[in-house]
């Protein structure tokens, strides 16, 4: 059991919940004040993509980044700031020419993927390991894509945060900290019941834990209702945690909930456990950040 748990707060994501919710933030302003809503109710860490701010969409414009990241940082509430490298890696095959993308598709170079983590230099940003059949999308990651977006982050002195979403991207993750293009002590997300990668299933989630490297810090998340029962899970296994509207929209059943609500209940789930919440410079120690 992990007794000293870092919450991550995933704020807003890049899905089609706004539509189903009209509480999801979408402009720096609303995704700033939720990411600082949440530390204030107990989470380390936000995780932020932007919106956006008029559709609602998901966006990558570095601008919307530069500005919610600045209001983070000028609110004067101590956050890890998480920030998102895994857009423009969608495609979806024409339907008469499969070779080319057709609607809904958005590639873009390895290097344009973190341009803006390049620029910002947040404590963290993730690395989203592997290809993968998304919903109805392809998740376009190649190992030489991974290469080149893992050696930019070492470059910029941002710590990453590899997001794995089955047992082959735990393996390409550990092949890139033999190349040494991941530091020493790295941080696993492990994503669960993301169509479709592993499904959120007590035996999937124990054989990932299994193939990380030895001592690396780690969390997990899944999705929709399954978001608080994997909050204990993730505890009882040894792990962090991590909620938030990007994953799942609802308190209770047929009850919207704020990212503040649930942090809070994450919160206080873990405390019931026995387990302490680590603060944020709690959780730069752990996972050896340096501010």
């Amino acid at each position: 059991m992990n007794n000293g748990v870092i919450i991550t707060c995933a704020v807003t994501g890049s899905g089609d919940s706004h539509l189903k919710h009209p509480g999801v933030p979408r402009t720096p302003e609303e995704i700033a004040k939720a990411a600082i809503e949440a530390a204030k109710a107990g989470a380390a860490v936000a995780h932020v993509h932007v919106r956006n701010p008029e559709t609602g969409d998901s966006a990558r414009d570095i601008e919307l980044y530069k500005e919610t990241a600045k209001l983070i940082r000028e609110s004067e509430v101590d956050v890890i700031l998480n920030i998102t490298a895994g857009m423009g890696a969608d495609f979806v095959p024409d339907e008469e020419d499969p070779s080319r993308g057709g609607p809904g598709t958005d590639m873009i170079t390895a290097a344009e993927r973190v341009r803006h983590i390049e620029l910002i230099k947040p404590e963290i940003c993730t690395l989203d390991c592997g290809s993968m059949n998304y919903a109805t999308t392809s998740y376009i990651a190649t190992m030489d894509m991974l290469r080149e977006t893992a050696r930019r982050i070492q470059a910029s002195g941002v710590k990453p945060e590899i997001e794995v979403f089955e047992l082959g991207h735990v393996w390409q993750a550990k092949q890139l900290m033999k190349e040494g293009l991941i530091d020493p002590d790295p941080i696993f997300q492990l994503c669960m019941g993301v169509p479709y990668g592993a499904e959120a299933t007590v035996q999937n989630m124990v054989a990932m834990v299994n193939a990380l490297p030895p001592g690396a810090n780690w969390g997990s998340f899944a999705l929709g209702r399954m978001q608080m029962p994997w909050v204990a899970q993730s505890v009882l296994l040894g792990g962090n945690v991590r909620v938030g509207l990007e994953d799942n929209i609802y308190l209770d059943k047929g009850v919207l909930a704020t990212n503040e609500q649930l942090v809070t209940r994450a919160k206080e789930l873990i405390e019931r456990m026995g387990a302490k919440v680590l603060t944020p410079a709690e959780a730069r120690d752990k996972i050896k950040l340096v501010k």
